[in-house]
């Protein structure tokens, strides 16, 4: 009889995830972050069947990393020199083109109807201000806000004019009549709080904040110093928003406090920082919360979107919350009261040894889940693959003589190493789940991190001799660190900005320099005259495509061809306001307020705090992990993609380099659909993980894919126009060739079956 109750009750569960996934309307799917898609057109028997219906080439040589969404036979993607753009779903035919938005959420947009539908709205962040377009027409809506505009860096409790950086790169959540936001603070000294907001979808008034460094009186004010309020910033949401709709329950997932590394200056726990945080959607109030990192001092951000599932635990079927991390753990909750599935064990870490910090004397360690990712590098572990002889007993030399005590070793003066690393783990876009049965599943990677703190700002050091003129000088000194000599990094990392007037208008790479982009902090303090100067140096030089104009010359943005219905968004919204930023050095951040009982050294870490080789570790890089939360046990594991260089010396299933960004779609009928920056798209099979079906793209893909039906027949399409990494960026060894590239356009590749 159990038996009984238990399959109709995982079947009337199911038949309501099939009645609230078939659509894929708003970013990740929708609301709950499952990427769950409850169509059955593909399945295991006719997965290999599917080919490219349509293509739509972005037109420039930009790398998008847009989850398209899809209303009624309309898709919105980004394309086309940053310009939102309607497309038939069916065909990929252009419907409208709004142009020109450098600056916008870079990785999607929300989507928001009235009730009768005779509203219908985008909704998205772009240059620290929220806009509105209207879906049907491509205009903006101009009574929301202030003449279309409302300003994010109002409402925080710092001058705005202090505030470079404020919006984030991955668009909020609607739940009925509010767009709810986190946010992307920077990663300096005194960056502005996290505080996560509420605005009504029609006025963009304001409705709720809830401040994720507390206010006095407020829950939680007692785990920084008392003054901390006022200057501490960060606990931000910069990932991804989760929503239970039927009870208005919202999950933020939140990232560490700044500075990241060094915590003098904020002693204590630090609520809310690197939490998993369940507000009253409606109201803002704090329902409950669970601190996976106390003081984090690693940049631990918690970023992946909670994921909502039902499961049986304990004879009872139970809706929980889970939250993967960066540290390879999995935390599992009553999504109700934020009570934890399976024991959660503080235990002891070591402590820090450098000047005036504190790190706190104990960490949660979950009992179960299994963690997912490998979590302590030894030399033992460097890869015998790719390096030289020479540079492999290099790194188990530099390896032996850190600090390396676990996954909670805290930086100081000396070399500390870190795995899975700051950015390995599970990161935005990477979770899904099927959530009626009770599996999630993750992409992993692992990537090692090496701390070193010293009291130099990686980003104000002096400038080296040698340089031609003064803007190669501000390049040494400002950018160099993480983009490379001559604008042209090897491997991983930021992208290269040689050549960079072939890829960005002048006013996309001034707006993207003051304002700041995704770890890229603002750099407020180079004035217009010297990011043009920039801007012209760095178009001379030889990039990975074009190279730009001649000297004193912009080189423009042109115009998109097709149906352009508007540009620029908002009148003012890609002005940056006069005066804006106090003119400090990026990372050092400004004073500290008048009477604040603050440490007077700050202590850095190499922006480029990353080796600049993340294959340093030995395989598996990647992997695509299956957990079955009602056992609280790993299904399955299995690496995602296969590094080129590495299997040309004999290696099998490496992973893929650069994994951390790709999104997947699991399906009713038992299939997973994940892309990856190997240039090609996979189906796996749910139950074993078995590749069923591999398909070859014009470029590599980062971000979320996604998937839907129009007029009977399902769809699946992912952006493909990144920078394909399958040899481990080892100075450029083992890329894949160009030949070996489907006559694709690098842009949207929409697959389906054949039609009979």
């Amino acid at each position: 009889m159990k038996l009984i109750l238990l399959t109709i009750g995982i079947a009337v569960l199911f038949a309501a995830a099939e009645q609230n996934h078939k659509k894929w309307a708003d970013y990740g799917g929708g609301a709950d972050s499952s990427h769950f898609v409850a169509l059955d057109q593909i399945d295991k028997s006719n997965v290999n069947q599917l080919q490219v219906a349509w293509t739509y080439p972005t037109g420039d040589d930009r790398s998008y990393l847009f989850n398209p969404i899809v209303v009624d036979n309309v898709m919105y993607v980004l394309a086309r020199n940053n310009s939102l753009v309607a497309l038939d779903a069916a065909t990929g035919k252009e419907i409208w083109i709004h142009a020109n938005l450098p600056g916008i959420t870079p990785r999607g947009i929300s989507y928001w109807e009235s009730p009768d539908r005779k509203d219908r709205r985008l909704i998205f962040a772009i240059n620290n201000y929220l806009e509105e377009i209207d879906a049907r027409s491509g205009k903006s809506i101009l009574t929301f806000g202030n003449h279309g505009l409302v300003d994010l860096k109002e409402g925080l409790g710092r001058d705005p004019r202090t505030i470079n950086q404020i919006q984030s790169d991955t668009p909020g959540r609607v739940f009925e009549e509010l767009i709810i936001l986190g946010s992307s603070t920077g990663e300096a000294y005194l960056s502005p709080p996290g505080d996560l907001r509420a605005y009504n979808i029609i006025t963009g008034k304001m409705v709720w904040i809830f401040h994720t460094v507390p206010h006095p009186g407020e829950f939680g004010y007692d785990t920084w110093p008392k003054d901390a309020w006022k200057y501490s910033g960060g606990t931000n949401t910069w990932g991804e928003i989760t929503i239970d709709e039927k009870r208005g329950i919202a999950y933020f997932p939140t990232g560490s406090p700044t500075y990241d590394y060094y915590g003098a200056d904020r002693i204590g726990t630090n609520l809310f920082a690197n939490c998993l945080l369940a507000l009253d959607a409606r109201t803002g109030k704090r329902l409950w919360h669970f601190q996976m990192v106390h003081h984090d001092l690693w940049d631990y951000d918690s970023t992946a979107a909670p994921q909502l599932l039902t499961v049986r635990h304990e004879g009872k079927l139970v809706d929980v919350v889970a939250e993967s991390s960066k540290q390879g753990f999995l935390y599992v909750f009553d999504r109700v009261t934020g009570e934890p599935l399976w024991p959660i064990e503080e235990r002891p870490v070591p402590k820090s040894e450098m000047p005036g910090e504190q790190a706190w004397p104990t960490q949660p360690f979950p009992t179960a889940p299994p963690a997912f990712a490998r979590q302590k590098m030894t030399p033992d572990d460097v890869n015998p693959y790719i390096l030289t002889p020479a540079e492999r007993a290099s790194w188990k030399d530099r390896i032996a003589s850190m600090r390396n005590e676990g996954l909670f070793t805290p930086p100081g003066l000396t070399e500390s190493i870190s795995l899975p690393g700051a950015r390995g783990g599970s990161n935005w876009g990477s979770g899904a789940a099927d959530p009626a049965k009770g599996f999630l599943y993750l992409n992993t990677q692992d990537w090692p991190t090496i701390y070193k703190l010293s009291l130099e700002n990686p980003l104000s050091k002096p400038t080296r001799a040698g340089g031609a003129n003064p803007e190669d000088s501000v390049y040494r000194q400002q950018c160099e660190a993480c983009h490379g000599k001559n604008g042209m990094r090897a491997g991983a990392g930021p992208p290269p900005l040689a050549g960079i007037g072939q890829r960005l208008s002048l006013e996309s790479f001034r707006l993207t320099v003051h304002s700041g982009r995704g770890e890229m902090p603002a750099f407020a303090g180079l004035n217009d005259t010297v990011v043009k100067g920039l801007f012209e140096y760095l178009s001379r030089l030889k990039g990975p495509g074009p190279m730009g104009g001649e000297s004193g010359t912009q080189t423009a943005t042109p115009p998109p061809a097709g149906t352009v219905v508007a540009s620029g968004g908002a009148p003012g919204g890609l002005k940056i306001p006069p005066g804006i930023g106090v003119l400090y050095q990026p990372l050092e951040g400004p004073a500290y307020p008048p009477g604040s009982q603050t440490p007077k050294a700050r202590y850095y870490t190499d922006w480029g705090l990353y080796p600049d080789q993340p294959y340093v570790i030995g395989p598996p890089w990647s992997s695509v992990v299956a957990y079955d939360l009602n056992s609280g046990t790993i299904k399955w594991k299995v690496p995602l993609g296969q590094d080129a260089q590495a299997a040309a010396e004999g290696a099998h299933d490496t992973g893929a380099f650069m994994a951390e960004h790709h999104g997947m779609i699991v399906t009713s009928t038992g299939l997973i659909f994940i892309a990856a920056s190997d240039g090609k798209i996979r189906a796996l099979n749910e139950d074993t993980g078995q590749t069923l079906w591999t398909a070859t793209l014009p470029a590599g893909s980062e971000g979320i894919p996604a998937m839907y039906e129009v007029k009977g027949r399902q769809y699946l399409v992912v952006s493909a126009s990144s920078e394909i990494h399958t040899g481990g960026g080892h100075g450029g060894r083992g890329e894949t060739a160009e030949n070996v590239r489907p006559s694709l356009p690098k842009g949207y590749v929409v697959f389906a079956l054949p039609v009979h």
